[in-house]
């Protein structure tokens, strides 16, 4: 507000910003609803951000009407200094404005459309609207227009006009990006990930339709697959895992990329995935990413699932056929973080200790694997990691130790 003074009850405590719909939590505190919105359910916190009191209710914001009229006459008072007036806010959608809308869209393609239109209206003006919305069975509605026959079975699209496929299929792809901008709580996506039908759908969609829509199902399936039970993780199809390989292949987006690496860290925690996973190509795949040097996070993800699917001798067998394979991953230690640094050691030992065979031995110590773990053992890395890269060493320690591949100057550093 440059050199006006603004009230202090006038600014949000949260962002320090003048409120323009200020409203009450349970704990008596007044915060910006946008801002409070966020803080509660984008960020899932349960307390209040003052007091750090939890908030029981998180559905119990009432507005501030006295606060609101307060800084809309300050802003008005203060208009000859270029403060602009604050708008009276909408008020948030109701239980039954939601229902009513869903009634109304009958199974024309055309009302279809306008709904979805008019729900993506009402969620991106506030949270408290996008939580309304999926308390009032948008979710079942959104879900059953992803699920449409046309979705699933080509037949069905040649008994209809090109106008109407053209409908259905926007119909289809809007109601699931409206799924995925809504940000589902756990309970919504507790129902979906139950749902095959709906998982089928997905596949399809990533098998068959735009860069954006194959985004929004691998983003949406991730949310949905970290709430599931196991048994549901594990009957997984060997296609899912192809289509999760295809999208970081295609580097679609760094969201979606970083969704199929999700995806795959928490499908590859149980072993028959891993198998899934490798024989869909994704060891080669993710040893390709790392050799494009990916910004951190991305690359401690790649470890994650590597050293996952190298508990696994088919995950072993393809990072030693990679030309590669064993390079990279000793090339990543110690310059990436010590996270990283971990998973790389521990990809290292699976395959030192499983795989060791004599050829696989020598190229270890020929591409500087060996090299590597004896810096580990110099430089502050971390306890486990040095641990495990003593452990390696003197797994083949007879090949290794005299070896003139290894600097002198680290060879003092290998372990007795």
């Amino acid at each position: 507000m440059g050199e006006i003074e603004v009230p202090p009850f006038f600014l949000c405590p949260i962002s320090l910003e003048l409120m323009k719909d200020p409203v009450t939590v349970p704990t008596g505190i007044t915060y910006d609803r946008e801002s409070i919105e966020k803080w509660i359910f984008s960020e899932k916190n349960n307390t209040c951000p003052v007091t750090k009191q939890a908030v029981s209710d998180p559905d119990m914001i009432t507005p501030n009407h006295t606060l609101r009229r307060l800084i809309q006459s300050w802003c008005i008072l203060n208009a000859p200094h270029g403060v602009e007036r604050v708008p009276t806010p909408k008020p948030p959608v109701t239980k039954s404005q939601i229902t009513n809308l869903l009634k109304n869209a009958t199974s024309s393609p055309h009302t279809q459309v306008q709904c979805l239109n008019k729900l993506r209206s009402m969620a991106s003006a506030s949270e408290t609207n996008k939580r309304c919305i999926e308390s009032a069975g948008g979710v079942h509605f959104l879900a059953s227009l992803v699920m449409n026959p046309y979705t699933n079975n080509n037949d069905s699209a040649s008994l209809l006009f090109d106008d109407a496929v053209e409908l259905v299929t926007k119909s289809s792809d809007d109601a699931l990006s409206l799924l995925h901008f809504l940000q589902l709580s756990e309970l919504p996506l507790i129902y979906l990930s139950k749902n095959n039908e709906f998982i089928d759908s997905l596949l399809y969609i990533m098998q068959n339709r735009s860069y954006e829509s194959r985004a929004y199902a691998i983003l949406l399936l991730g949310s949905m697959l970290e709430v599931a039970e196991p048994m549901q993780l594990i009957g997984l199809k060997p296609e899912l895992f192809v289509e999760i390989v295809n999208i970081l292949v295609d580097q679609i987006s760094s969201n979606a990329s970083k969704g199929a690496l999700k995806l795959l860290i928490n499908a590859v925690q149980w072993g028959r995935n891993r198998v899934k996973a490798v024989e869909a190509g994704a060891v080669t795949v993710l040893i390709d990413l790392l050799l494009d040097s990916p910004e951190r996070r991305a690359c401690e993800m790649i470890f994650i699932a590597l050293d996952q699917m190298c508990q696994c001798a088919e995950g072993r067998a393809e990072l030693l056929k990679h030309d590669a394979g064993l390079a990279v991953v000793s090339k990543k230690v110690l310059r990436v973080s010590k996270a990283a640094s971990e998973m790389a050691v521990r990809i290292l030992l699976s395959v030192a200790k499983f795989s060791g065979a004599k050829n696989v031995v020598q190229e270890m110590l020929e591409v500087g694997v060996v090299a590597k773990l004896c810096l580990v053992l110099q430089v502050e890395s971390g306890n486990k990691t040095k641990e495990k890269a003593r452990e390696i060493l003197m797994l083949h320690s007879r090949v290794w130790r005299n070896s003139s591949c290894v600097p002198m100057s680290l060879l003092a550093s290998y372990p007795s």
